[in-house]
């Protein structure tokens, strides 16, 4: 397995980050061929998702969570900034890990897939995030 952690800011703001382009520099990096592309978050406050960016899909995403996940003061988990606790919540949502098949060297993402990290934890500007292929 060949597997290197990136560095990501996100700044003080809720983001859907593209990484699409920083997994196929990976996967040439690691000389891929076949095999798996896996990408994992090791934050409690982070997700990874595949989905359209730059259509409106992202702000979309992150409309959604504020809906669903609203940053208020009924959690139950309360340091950092108010409603923090909705953040510790999120990966139950988003899960912290996606995997994606690799044929011939790329990625075999739909024509308007993209593989993102999603962050809405303000208090935490900078993010790791783990690549890792599996040959096959």
């Amino acid at each position: 397995m060949y597997s290197e952690e990136i560095e990501i800011r996100t700044d003080d703001r809720e983001v859907v980050h593209d990484l699409t382009g920083a997994c196929a520099e990976f996967l040439v990096e690691a000389g891929a061929v076949d095999g798996l592309l896996h990408v994992w978050v090791p934050h409690a406050t982070a997700g990874v998702v595949v989905l359209e960016t730059g259509a409106g899909s992202d702000d979309d995403l992150l409309a959604v969570l504020r809906e669903v996940l609203p940053r208020d003061f009924r959690w139950r988990h309360r340091h950092g900034t108010p409603g923090h606790g909705r953040d510790h919540v999120l990966p139950a949502f988003l899960p912290p890990y996606a995997s994606i098949p690799v044929l011939n060297g790329q990625m075999t993402l739909g024509t308007w897939q993209s593989i993102c990290l999603v962050d809405t934890n303000v208090d935490n500007p900078v993010r790791r995030v783990r690549l890792s292929h599996l040959a096959g």
